[in-house]
């Protein structure tokens, strides 16, 4: 083997490596990184995500239920924020309209500073 040989190899590990970043970048922005754990032992899950979305690129809203009451919080890269606690969740979740997507008044208060 002569140097262009090893050149060669050197090259596509590199490629190979950086398709595998580059879909795992692509694989975080569709929301696949972060994985509910499993229950632990015989007893019922006492939290449960139950619906997350994307604010921008580095903000993302979680909703977390947690022995039937939710809470909905705010993730970003270095920091989490609880937004509002104590959500009732709705009896049918298939029938949600928009009055149950409205934040608590109290709680949009305290994330713009107004009173």
């Amino acid at each position: 083997m002569d140097f262009g040989d090893y050149f060669r190899f050197l090259l596509a590990l590199v490629f190979v490596l950086a398709m595998i970043g580059i879909l795992a970048l692509l694989a975080r922005r569709a929301g696949l990184g972060y994985a509910a754990g499993l229950a632990r032992g015989s007893g019922q899950q006492r939290i449960q995500v139950i619906e997350t979305a994307q604010v921008d690129g580095r903000r993302r809203l979680v909703l977390v239920k947690r022995d039937d009451v939710e809470h909905l919080l705010i993730l970003g890269q270095n920091s989490e924020t609880v937004i509002e606690t104590g959500i009732t969740p709705p009896t049918d979740r298939k029938i949600l309209t928009p009055k149950h997507n409205r934040a608590h008044p109290g709680a949009v208060q305290k994330l713009t500073g107004t009173e």
